[in-house]
Formats: C-alpha cells, sequence, structure tokens
C-alpha cells in the first residue's frame, strides 16, 4: 500500500520565511487522524522527528510530550503533526506548510519516517 504522509506548516511559501525564535520545542505524538496508520509507524515518526529536530541544533531542549518541564519554558513551540503546524504556548500557529513524502507499508519498510522528519527539520532550520 503506497500513500501520502502530510503535515502542515505556514508562513507563506515565499524564498525567505520570517524566522522565529524559541529556546525549546516539545514534540506531540503524531496524531493519525482519519488514516489507518499503524501504532509502530506513528511511534517510527514521532522517534526520527526527535532525532532530527536535536540534530538540527536549533533548540536548547527537545522535549518529548507530556513532558512537565515543558510547562515552565516561556517560549516552547509544539510541534503537533494531525494539527500539521507549529504553534506557540498560546497555541496560535505559527508556521503551517504542507510537508509530503511517499510511504511505502509492505512488511517492515517504515522507512518514509526518516525521509519525512528529515523534511521536518529542514524547515525548522529555515524556520528557527
Amino acid at each position: 500500500m503506497a500513500g501520502p504522509l502530510t503535515g502542515q506548516q505556514s508562513s507563506g511559501e515565499s524564498k525567505s520565511p520570517q524566522k522565529f525564535s524559541a529556546s525549546s520545542i516539545q514534540i506531540e505524538l503524531p496524531d493519525p487522524g482519519d488514516v489507518p496508520l499503524p501504532t509502530e509507524f506513528r511511534i517510527a515518526v514521532y522517534e526520527n522527528l526527535i532525532r532530527q529536530i536535536e540534530k538540527t541544533g536549533k533548540f536548547q531542549h527537545v522535549y518529548r510530550s507530556g513532558d512537565k518541564d515543558a510547562v515552565t519554558v516561556p517560549d516552547l513551540v509544539t510541534l503537533r503533526t494531525k494539527a500539521r503546524a507549529f504553534t506557540d504556548h498560546a497555541g496560535q500557529s505559527i508556521v503551517d506548510r504542507d510537508i509530503k513524502g511517499r510511504v511505502l507499508m509492505m512488511g517492515e519498510n517504515i522507512g518514509a519516517t526518516y525521509d519525512f522528519s528529515k523534511k521536518v527539520a529542514k524547515i525548522i532550520r529555515d524556520t528557527f
């Protein structure tokens, strides 16, 4: 089975996106919405997102979903893949653009999670 994996992000489709500043990011577990994604696939996307975002070096701290320490960070941004947006502490979207990757889910082939995560990391490097 093949299908697109999509997340959204906006600040216009200009060549020079607006730059934002944040000391930390919290990554929420991907919500599959109406797409029947296996739990293992969601976890693989989540873990790859964490690794790739840490590798950008753009944030002092990368928090996992539910980490209570993130609540006290005043300039925290949150990555929500269902909402497909970066949000500020108040839940307002600050970046919203589509990200697409091919997903081939035959057997245990979930390499698309790595590709998707690298695309998100590139957007983070360009945005923060």
